[in-house]
């Protein structure tokens, strides 16, 4: 889950900072050409001493990532990185509703298929995802508050994640027509048994303590002690991963008992293995249609709001993602994201669910019987229109 090389050789890391110096040099270059109305506060940044900070402050968005956003915050990170007097990061959000409530896709859908926004915005948030795995500093989440697609990628890619009482955890892309995506086709394969499977195809959310039973989270503390846990953290002298994570063991210790409680997901867990161990979705429908229990109805319910086609892609890229590195998935991921922006669901699903609010899309096709094979290993081509891959 999440993983992160802290200890990289000195040659490994020493490209991986000039590819990210080039990066960043041509991401500045792309934010010079923006709008003077994006306001760079969206994200702050702080040091304090040897600590930077990063602070998600867009709380009438829910801080949902823009691409202003992954700009600022990308250049910062390299810079960070290669700075010796730097000793950790943190990231936070601004407020407690929400860390990071997902993707601001809904530009993107009114901007169409084929528009620089959706070339730019993906490959960059990417971009970043990655960086965060291969940072040589070490990176801490503080995750309160709704956290979904965009926000976990700008989290679980780190090495602490701290979830709190009030985080809600989710990757809910098949319900507007996309798929699982900021690297999703990496770590949903790699949770125990087929929860991520499950967690992927569903969209369903994990709450609280339960995000770091499933193993999305670290850690966890309630929300109450994150302002102490911050303190804490920015006096750690001679920061180290070691001492981060003794410190964040320290303090989920104190609150152990208090909420104390088994994974709300472990009566199901037997039957969730045995219905999505399965060759396609349909298959999965058929193990959840034998089943026959009220959580197997649920489920069902679930899957049948879901874009069929973002079902069927979403099923293939788990299945694809559970053998590649982090990279080679993301690169993957993008071609996906260029592909499927083709297809209308993606935009009916945006306007159904976001825009007018009606809650029922009409996909297309409608059902999965209709989504052939060829189509979905089309949107794992090339992307045409001389769209370059994602290169890591």
């Amino acid at each position: 889950m999440g993983i992160v090389i802290l200890n990289r050789n000195f040659c490994t890391k020493l490209v991986g900072r000039y590819n990210c110096y080039n990066r960043s040099l041509l991401i500045n270059q792309q934010q010079r050409k923006m709008s003077s109305s994006i306001s760079a506060d969206e994200v702050l940044f702080e040091t304090k001493g040897d600590k930077a900070l990063i602070t998600l402050n867009r709380p009438k968005a829910l801080n949902s990532l823009s691409l202003n956003m992954v700009r600022l915050i990308y250049p910062q990170l390299v810079k960070w990185d290669s700075d010796p007097k730097i000793r950790l990061i943190i990231i936070k959000s601004n407020m407690e509703k929400a860390f990071c409530a997902g993707g601001d896709v809904r530009e993107i859908a009114e901007k169409g298929p084929n528009s620089e926004l959706s070339r730019d915005f993906f490959r960059e948030e990417y971009t970043l995802n990655h960086k965060i795995s291969v940072l040589g500093v070490p990176y801490i989440a503080l995750i309160n508050g709704i956290c979904m697609g965009g926000g976990v990628g700008v989290s679980i890619h780190g090495p602490f994640r701290v979830a709190t009482e009030n985080t809600i955890v989710a990757m809910p892309e098949t319900q507007i027509g996309f798929f699982c995506d900021v690297g999703g086709s990496y770590f949903l394969p790699r949770i125990s048994g087929k929860l991520g499977i499950y967690l992927g195809l569903t969209g369903r959310r994990l709450k609280g303590l339960d995000i770091q039973k499933a193993g999305l989270a670290t850690h966890f503390l309630p929300s109450s002690h994150l302002s102490a846990l911050e303190n804490d953290l920015v006096r750690i002298e001679d920061a180290n991963a070691a001492k981060i994570s003794h410190l964040l063991s320290k303090y989920q210790e104190q609150w152990k008992d208090e909420y104390k409680q088994e994974f709300s997901l472990k009566p199901y867990i037997g039957r969730i293995n045995l219905a999505f161990d399965a060759d396609s979705v349909e298959q999965i429908v058929q193990n959840l249609e034998k089943d026959g229990s009220a959580w197997a109805k649920e489920v069902l319910e679930d899957l049948d709001k879901a874009s069929p086609l973002s079902l069927k892609v979403t099923f293939e890229l788990l299945k694809r993602g559970k053998s590649l590195s982090l990279p080679d998935c993301l690169t993957m991921e993008y071609r996906v994201a260029q592909n499927i922006l083709k297809h209308k669901d993606f935009y009916t699903g945006i306007r159904a669910r976001l825009i007018e609010k009606t809650n029922k899309p009409e996909w297309d096709p409608k059902t999965l019987a209709e989504v052939t094979n060829q189509t979905v290993q089309s949107i794992f081509g090339p992307i045409d229109g001389g769209v370059k891959d994602l290169e890591l």
